[in-house]
């Protein structure tokens, strides 16, 4: 995507092509994972398989519903994107370079001394990144303190906040859920990554969270749930949640971890994997593969 105030916002009218939306959302999509392959590849490991199960997701945001400027990324006008899942910054990276914030060819740097991409994000470091992560469980009260601020101001932006499931483990992020329904925040959505796995084991099998979308309904959210690899649903998820008045909007996006490469999405331990030298090159031929389909 080129300019800036005004991405693809979604056509309201119908005046667009449905079809080429989705296809373009689909392409960007293919190019952040082909990023995040470039990317993984510097260190021979990370959290690759969480990037690519993601990456639908992400083309969603930054090439059809977030209203930035790639050569400012300070525009007080701006939608903020938070990363409240810090380890994913891998994903977030490709995103920023598909959406022209960051250099494509800095992607070379990840994780490396001096780099400006460190492994886990930094608002510090990074254009684009709003704030740093770590600790799981602060986004969603950043996220609702940001858009209380932005209320007071009469600025119109949204905020999104990416989360995890693993992340709905924290108690925080059940504070800042009921905090931001009680203001009555529909200038935020939440987004939570449902691929089934954490750090410890599956989620359902650490700290089960389910039936998650009746909880967030509970503390006064507008839930949705989509297959988070599903371009289509997601863009339809995506419209209804910024047109949803009077209460904040999740989306809950089941998604795959891996998905696009066979190779990686068949691996037994994913949260954090490691891949060979001459893997690499096959995630790629299988990543183009799947596009050819």
């Amino acid at each position: 995507m080129t300019a800036s105030t005004s991405p693809a916002v979604p056509d309201t009218a119908g005046t667009a092509d449905r079809q080429e939306r989705i296809d373009r959302i689909r392409q960007a999509a293919h190019r952040i994972r082909r990023n995040a392959l470039d990317e993984g590849e510097v260190q021979g490991q990370g959290y690759i398989g969480q990037a690519l199960g993601v990456a639908d997701v992400l083309a969603v945001v930054y090439a059809d519903q977030l209203r930035f400027r790639p050569e400012d990324p300070h525009w007080p006008g701006r939608d903020r994107f938070l990363l409240s899942i810090g380890h994913y910054a891998i994903a977030l990276y490709a995103a920023l370079a598909e959406a022209g914030i960051i250099p494509v060819e800095e992607l070379e740097t990840y994780g490396s001394d001096d780099s400006r991409l460190p492994m886990s994000a930094m608002a510090s470091y990074t254009p684009g990144t709003e704030i740093s992560g770590g600790s799981l469980g602060h986004g969603l009260g950043v996220a609702t303190g940001m858009a209380l601020g932005l209320r007071l101001q009469g600025n119109p932006a949204r905020v999104y906040d990416l989360l995890s499931d693993g992340e709905l483990d924290e108690g925080s992020t059940w504070e800042a859920a009921m905090s931001c329904s009680h203001h009555g925040l529909d200038n935020v959505t939440a987004i939570v990554d449902m691929n089934a796995l954490q750090a410890d084991g599956p989620t359902a099998g650490v700290l089960r969270t389910e039936p998650v979308t009746d909880k967030w309904r509970a503390f006064g959210w507008h839930a949705l749930r989509v297959d988070g690899n599903d371009v289509a649903a997601l863009v339809d998820a995506f419209d209804e949640a910024r047109a949803h008045r009077g209460s904040p909007s999740v989306v809950i996006c089941d998604t795959r971890i891996g998905h696009g490469v066979p190779l990686l999405a068949a691996r037994e331990k994913a949260h954090f994997m490691r891949v060979e030298e001459h893997e690499w090159q096959i995630a790629r031929d299988q990543l183009q593969e799947g596009l050819a389909r």
